[in-house]
């Protein structure tokens, strides 16, 4: 027996009927593609905020670690991250712009603004890609203690970080370098920081304008900062020199900041790129007409779906990250 019921009129096996919500079985696919990775970034930004809520004594202070802008020499806190963050909101505008225009099928205004998000996303991830390789080389330098405590450097009489080179002593005896010549038990050497730890500490008890800082945060939310003889007495407890940030050490303070760092922009930053080559493939076939032909843009809606939440998730890791 049939179990079909019928209804008086012919319908697709599965034609979705009255369209939930009136949207396409695309669109809602989208969506719920995009409810399950909110539900990842949630998951992600509350491990962050837990960490950090039990660290909050050793975290590193944002503005003291985002502070470079491309070109420019100086302490510029937040500035390049609040580009960063104008740009991607922009390219948000634009996609808006290039859906109103889809709606309204001209396609030469869909062209245009979907190039401005294009750029405005190749840009982002340009951005990015410099603030994580200029947070992995560092800029100032610090020495981990034993115990796993970064310890800074700062200029007395100034109250600025001072870094490794403006007081470490260059000791020739100090760098010996593995070469070919040296044996058939030669193998290369991995990553070397620019001073060895002897180096820094002769140059440290030299220059008595040098103090220490460590990552603990006072009551005013500043580092904590030593005196000479409290600095003498805790720089003997360093067991080697750390310059810029990875999975292993990181001069800013806690190394758990790096890995959340590393992991939940890295995945952000993932996101972004992958909306920039599918924006580019909904591009040339919107230069081709095949949208046109068809009478519909909503492909480009669907990726505008995924470009707003991709700009919105941005908004909640710019605020945890560099706000808070």
């Amino acid at each position: 027996m049939d179990s079909t019921i019928t209804t008086g009129t012919e319908e697709n096996v599965w034609g979705g009927g009255k369209r939930p919500l009136e949207a396409s079985y695309g669109k809602l696919m989208m969506w719920f593609f995009l409810v399950s990775d909110a539900l990842t970034f949630s998951g992600f930004l509350a491990s962050y905020g837990f960490s950090r809520f039990k660290f909050i004594e050793t975290w590193p202070i944002a503005d003291e670690v985002f502070t470079h802008v491309p070109f420019f020499h100086g302490n510029y806190p937040m500035i390049y991250v609040a580009f960063m963050t104008f740009i991607l909101i922009m390219s948000s505008v634009t996609m808006v712009l290039a859906v109103d225009a889809g709606h309204r099928m001209k396609q030469n205004g869909v062209i245009l603004y979907l190039f401005l998000t294009i750029i405005g996303g190749a840009i982002f991830v340009g951005s990015q890609a410099w603030e994580w390789a200029t947070f992995i080389s560092g800029d100032y330098g610090a020495v981990e203690t034993r115990g796993g405590r970064i310890l800074q450097f700062v200029k007395a009489d100034t109250g600025e970080r001072a870094a490794l080179a403006d007081f470490a002593k260059t000791i020739p005896s100090e760098r010996v370098k593995h070469e070919r010549n040296n044996g058939i038990w030669f193998y290369n050497e991995g990553y070397q920081p620019s001073y060895s730890l002897n180096e820094v500490l002769e140059g440290f008890n030299a220059n008595s304008n040098i103090l220490v800082r460590t990552e603990t945060i006072n009551t005013e939310g500043d580092k904590t900062l030593l005196s000479r003889q409290e600095s003498l007495a805790k720089i003997q407890d360093a067991s080697q020199v750390v310059e810029g940030a990875n999975l292993v050490h990181n001069e800013y303070g806690s190394r758990l900041f790096a890995d959340f760092f590393f992991f939940i922009t890295g995945f952000h930053g993932f996101h972004v790129f992958s909306g920039v080559m599918i924006n580019l493939i909904i591009f040339f076939n919107v230069v081709m007409g095949t949208y046109q032909k068809r009478g519909h843009y909503e492909m480009v809606e669907k990726i505008g779906l995924y470009w707003h939440f991709v700009d919105l998730v941005w908004v909640f890791v710019f605020t945890f990250f560099y706000l808070v």
